[in-house]
C-alpha cells in the first residue's frame, strides 16, 4: 500500500474507534460534564380516532394511521399538520389524549399538544390542526420511544 492509502485507512479506523468509544462511554461523559449530551432519539407514534377521520390532506384522501416524528434531539420540537373530519351524525368538539408510552418514563420528557381551540365541528366539516411534539432538554436514557394518541369527540 502507498503511504497515502495507509494514512486514509489509519484515519478512517481512528474515526471509527472514536465513534465506538463515545457510544460506549456516553453516560460517563455526560455525567462528567454535569449535563446530558444531545443524542438523537428515534421514535414513532400511532393515531386513533373515533367518529372522526384524521388525514394528511385537506381533501381527506390520505388517512393518518401513524406519525413518524423523525429523529429528535433533547430540547427540540416537531410540528405536523393534519386535517380532522367529523364523520359522525352530530356536531362535536374534540379531545386528545396520549397513552401506551414506551418506555413508560418517556411521557415525563416528551409531550404532545395541538392548536385545536374547542370549536364545534359540524357533520362532514373538516378542521386543520397542528400537532406539536416537544422533547425536554433534560430527556436522557431514552433511546427510542413510541406512544398512541387518541382524538375523540366529547
Amino acid at each position: 500500500m502507498k503511504r497515502r492509502e495507509l494514512l486514509i485507512l489509519g484515519s478512517t479506523l481512528s474515526l471509527v474507534a472514536c465513534s465506538l468509544t463515545l457510544s460506549m462511554f456516553y453516560p460517563a461523559i455526560s455525567a462528567a460534564l454535569g449535563k446530558p449530551l444531545k443524542k438523537p432519539i428515534p421514535n414513532h407514534g400511532s393515531m386513533k380516532a373515533a367518529w372522526l377521520g384524521v388525514y394528511w390532506d385537506q381533501a381527506c384522501a390520505n388517512s393518518v394511521s401513524s406519525i413518524d416524528w423523525g429523529i429528535l434531539e433533547p430540547g427540540s420540537e416537531v410540528n405536523k399538520t393534519v386535517y380532522i373530519r367529523n364523520q359522525g351524525n352530530a356536531a362535536v368538539t374534540m379531545a386528545m389524549t396520549t397513552s401506551n408510552w414506551n418506555p413508560t418514563n418517556s411521557s415525563g420528557y416528551i409531550g404532545l399538544v395541538w392548536d385545536y381551540t374547542g370549536q364545534t365541528i359540524g357533520v362532514g366539516e373538516t378542521v386543520q390542526v397542528k400537532l406539536t411534539l416537544s422533547v425536554s432538554e433534560n430527556a436522557q436514557g431514552i433511546i427510542d420511544f413510541s406512544f398512541d394518541s387518541v382524538i375523540e369527540p366529547v
